[in-house]
């Protein structure tokens, strides 16, 4: 277990270090060159990348090498890949006036790594037990926040105090321990490939024919990440309105709530495993209307510092919880066969969800206010949770192994 865990950490945590870097550092690093912020939000952008990535999501599950392992020979190319993309930035030391060729290589990035997550899901669905899913969902969270703090905080650092091209190289040099990882991993063998492209791509629509997964993805998924998400949406407009500084939300944003949220995203994980997805999941969603609760100061325009962080700490620790069970729920419902299709449309729509709840949370703001907003948020939130644990009541999680987990106990590593 410690083995297959430890691989699953390192390539989810690879994974997130440029996205980190891109959305959090290269941001800063142009709005100190000058980059206008109309730019700025075009740069976002690239993140619409990953709802879509089911479109060749079956195209990974259908075709691999038996030779050097269905995922195993994907993920060499691909966590190459990313270290390619990396070390292409090096030239660009003045990314600000040379933008261009700086967001076409991000955009390369960004779809080299949804393509690697993907994959990294498909191995993930076919490794973990049950049981164990849960702690490999709360890896995959905090290994988000993870790549946050080290893509988006540490080379932002380097960049500040050594240059470009030191943090670029720490960057890719960090991502080239994935290739290292994959390079040593061994997958088991593959006895249940895809027949067909075709087939392939009927599980992008089959996988909702599984009992109670239309519930499940139509109606506890929206609720939760709309009610959340809402509620995070309305987070920084209140910071810059209550005059803090774009380096105090950057910092407190970015790198403080993240070292909670990693915690969070471990402990849940591991809880889940013990206590069962029902549960957890009600701990989060309680947890979630009083952290919000804590940030109606915030939201009526009284922000200071303490008591912000800590509702923003709490926040998104219980925001975590919510999400690992929800991932570790579409792991449930991800066939071992077709995992990396199954895994990416559960979570594509998760996504869809969350980019719906910021643009939604902001327009009823402006109508109706903040503290009206985040008690909605609540309501939706609670919503879920009671949808949530009714589904999970008819609808236990299958308790068959995995594929593979046999075959792993005879492999090294």
């Amino acid at each position: 277990m410690r083995g297959r865990l430890g691989t699953l950490t390192a390539l989810y945590v690879t994974q997130y270090l440029g996205i980190g870097f891109i959305t959090v550092g290269l941001t800063a690093i142009l709005r100190d060159g000058g980059t206008s912020l109309d730019t700025l939000a075009l740069l976002q952008f690239v993140g619409l990348v990953w709802p879509i990535k089911f479109l060749w999501a079956p195209v990974l599950d259908r075709y691999g090498s038996r030779h050097r392992g269905h995922y195993r020979s994907w993920l060499l190319v691909l966590q190459g890949g990313l270290v390619l993309a990396l070390l292409a930035l090096l030239p660009f030391d003045r990314p600000a006036a040379q933008l261009g060729p700086v967001v076409a290589i991000c955009v390369a990035y960004v779809f080299l790594s949804a393509t690697q997550d993907i994959a990294v899901d498909a191995v993930a669905v076919r490794l973990l037990s049950e049981r164990s899913r849960g702690t490999g969902n709360g890896i995959q969270v905090a290994a988000s926040y993870v790549g946050n703090l080290l893509g988006g905080g540490a080379c932002v650092v380097v960049y500040d105090r050594f240059g470009w091209a030191p943090a670029i190289l720490l960057l890719a040099a960090l991502t080239a321990v994935g290739l290292l990882v994959v390079w040593r991993f061994r997958e088991p063998d593959r006895t249940d490939r895809v027949e067909s492209a075709g087939a392939a791509y009927r599980a992008l629509l089959s996988v909702l024919g599984q009992p109670g997964c239309r519930r499940w993805t139509f109606g506890v998924v929206p609720l939760v990440y709309i009610g959340a998400g809402a509620t995070y949406a309305l987070v920084t407009p209140a910071m810059v309105d209550a005059d803090w500084s774009l380096a105090r939300i950057g910092v407190v944003t970015g790198v403080v709530t993240s070292l909670p949220a990693i915690v969070a995203g471990l402990v849940s994980g591991a809880a889940i495993g013990r206590f069962g997805r029902g549960r957890v999941l009600v701990a989060g969603g309680v947890a979630l209307a009083l952290s919000t609760a804590m940030l109606l100061p915030l939201l009526n325009g009284q922000a200071p510092l303490a008591g912000t962080v800590a509702a923003l700490c709490c926040f998104m620790a219980a925001y975590t919880i919510a999400n690992v069970v929800l991932y570790t729920v579409n792991m449930d419902y991800s066939r071992p066969g077709t995992g990396g299709t199954d895994f990416t449309v559960l979570s594509s729509f998760g996504l869809v969800c969350s980019f719906v709840a910021a643009s939604v949370a902001l327009a009823a703001a402006e109508v109706f206010g903040y503290p009206a907003v985040a008690v909605a948020s609540v309501v939706l939130v609670a919503l879920g949770v009671a949808l949530g644990l009714g589904h999970q009541r008819r609808f236990p999680p299958r308790s068959v192994a995995a594929p593979g987990e046999r075959e792993l106990s005879k492999v090294p590593g």
